[in-house]
């Protein structure tokens, strides 16, 4: 479902404000109600010892993609916090980028519970599916 010019606004200027995303090289792709897609070159300052992408890198586009994703559903005057997040390792980030897919499991008032997919992107375009995160955003409302 398309969002408001004021909510994808809204999280399009929250996102270029986050210098750990810039860093990262990470990019909004897509924002739809409750569903978030984030990307990211696996740089090489981005690597771990045996060549792979970081799972640190893996994690902070899961959790950003899964926290747009809650903001996504929010009015307008309101932000979220993750308040817990779990990682599952499923593969090593082999290839030349990740994409990171953001959901909502279930709103609430008080606490939404979310979901992001990460996949590695070889040369030829392939993807695997290499972590599942889930967690809970904490609405922060005025």
């Amino acid at each position: 479902m398309a969002l408001s010019p004021e909510i994808m606004k809204k999280i399009q200027t929250s996102f270029a404000a986050q210098t750990m995303m810039d860093s990262l090289g990470a990019r909004l792709e897509s924002v739809e109600q409750g569903h978030v897609v984030i990307t990211s070159d696996i740089r090489p300052t981005c690597l771990q010892q045996h060549g792979f992408g970081h799972a640190g890198l893996t994690f902070s586009i899961g959790d950003t993609a899964a926290g747009y994703a809650a903001l996504s559903i929010m009015p307008p005057d309101a932000e979220v916090l993750t308040t817990e997040m779990k990682i599952h390792l499923l593969a090593p980030a082999k290839g030349t980028s990740l994409r990171a897919v953001g959901r909502v499991i279930k709103p609430g008032r008080r606490l939404v519970i979310t979901q992001a997919d990460v996949y590695a992107r070889d040369e030829a375009g392939a993807e695997t599916h290499i972590a599942l995160l889930t967690g809970t955003m904490f609405p922060v409302l005025p």
